[in-house]
């Protein structure tokens, strides 16, 4: 198609559709890329140039664009049973993925409750908190804590858990009040003090917060924030010990990203994971349809569950959404997760490291601080400070086949698990020529 096609596409979009994350005034002068179709890692404008898609797509791409398994799952599911209320009614796609999700926790997690996105899923998860400690009486238990620029979705529940100010400040006024404490942020090293705060808070409101939420291993939002599995373990026994729930939001970093199929497994070292080990509520999302259909899951115990187990209507769980439990979705979750049985993780491993070599050589380069990886997560700060650097970025790297959104002044890339040698090569040498761009231009 000609560059008029291709003007004329970014024209209408402009006018009738509202993007999300934009300004759209801002838009005007840097107007969305227009995406005729995708395969693989690719992605293609109407001109027929293609870009990498270095972030999957808001990092649910697992397996790349146009996967035929995937895709072959949801044909075979459309031409069986495309949808069914979950409510009064059952289906084979929605059992069998929440038998195989409380399989890989061995149990622990044995109850699964579908939501449509990650936002949903934390609205879930906070109502069953709360709900589940005043069905057994527990009824002051009804204040929450997060992190310090942790991130977990902007509706307004969601919102109210999030320390991310541009998200939140706006609407301030209608949020609830969560309690924010120090994050451990390994580029600081302060992990005791995030812990120590965490302990004085807990015991401070004892008996008043219901639960603490956190992103496991990585807090993505604002600009992947890592910390260790310690802390992790820690703050589960800190939960225990003051009886407060304790949410993992693995909406980003679940189904492989970090190297294991769920972050919070990596809290165990080398002994498996006991019962109580596990979060009191595991929320999945995103990639846990490898980027086809919207599907949010929140795991939870036999203790929260049993909380709401009554004759008593008033007691139960009424929360719903017209797709709940949508078949298929489901059946696109189930071939993900097919994947991993097959053997994903080990695969990963490999393309991690690939990662790892092809990057190295960023760690001395002055114009970056912190180059840091998690699995398939990788991440480093730009010091020199340049105005709109993630504009700018961005529409550079369209220069070198890279479709890339830094956060701030922070390059991160969660590409699909579809990498080797050779393509590792290639995103490190187009993130160091968008970077000498950028930098020779500012």
């Amino acid at each position: 198609m000609s560059e008029a096609v291709q003007q004329d596409w970014q024209r209408r979009s402009l006018a009738a559709v509202w993007h999300p994350c934009t300004q759209m005034a801002r838009a005007q002068d840097v107007p969305p890329l227009p995406i005729a179709r995708g395969q693989g890692p690719w992605l293609f404008d109407h001109q027929g140039r293609r870009y990498f898609d270095a972030n999957s797509s808001w990092w649910v791409n697992l397996f790349g664009h146009a996967d035929p398994g995937l895709n072959d799952a949801i044909r075979h599911q459309l031409d069986t049973l495309p949808h069914v209320m979950l409510a009064g009614c059952t289906h084979e796609p929605a059992v069998r993925l929440a038998e195989r999700l409380s399989a890989r926790t061995s149990g622990a997690l044995g109850h699964l409750f579908f939501g449509s996105d990650g936002a949903s899923a934390v609205e879930i998860a906070l109502k069953q908190s709360f709900h589940s400690w005043r069905n057994r009486g527990q009824t002051d238990k009804r204040e929450f804590v997060c992190l310090k620029n942790g991130y977990h979705g902007e509706t307004i529940g969601a919102l109210a858990v999030t320390d991310v100010a541009i998200f939140r400040d706006a609407y301030d006024p209608l949020l609830m009040r969560a309690h924010i404490v120090e994050s451990p942020d390994q580029r600081l090293g302060n992990e005791a003090q995030a812990l120590a705060a965490m302990r004085s808070l807990l015991l401070a409101r004892q008996g008043r917060i219901a639960a603490v939420i956190v992103e496991p291993l990585v807090q993505g939002a604002t600009g992947m924030v890592m910390h260790a599995p310690s802390y992790l373990r820690s703050l589960r026994a800190l939960c225990t010990e003051f009886e407060v729930h304790l949410i993992a939001d693995e909406i980003a970093v679940g189904c492989g990203r970090t190297g294991t199929f769920f972050a919070w497994e990596q809290t165990a070292g080398d002994q498996a994971l006991q019962p109580g080990d596990w979060p009191d509520f595991l929320l999945l999302s995103k990639g846990i349809t490898g980027g086809t259909m919207p599907l949010s899951l929140v795991l939870t115990t036999e203790a929260v569950f049993q909380a709401f187990w009554s004759q008593d209507v008033t007691r139960g769980f009424l929360h719903s959404h017209s797709y709940t439990g949508n078949p298929l979705a489901c059946a696109a979750a189930n071939a993900v997760l097919d994947r991993f049985d097959a053997g994903q993780l080990r695969a990963n491993q490999a393309q991690s490291g690939w990662l790892t070599e092809a990057f190295a050589p960023l760690a001395a380069d002055g114009r970056i601080a912190h180059l840091r990886q998690r699995g398939m997560i990788l991440a480093f700060d730009v010091t020199p400070r340049v105005e709109r650097f993630s504009e700018a970025f961005h529409l550079a790297a369209r220069r070198h086949e890279l479709l890339i959104r830094p956060i701030g002044q922070t390059v991160y890339l969660m590409p699909p698990y579809l990498i080797d040698a050779e393509t590792a090569a290639f995103l490190a040498q187009a993130v160091r020529q968008t970077l000498d761009e950028v930098l020779h231009a500012a």
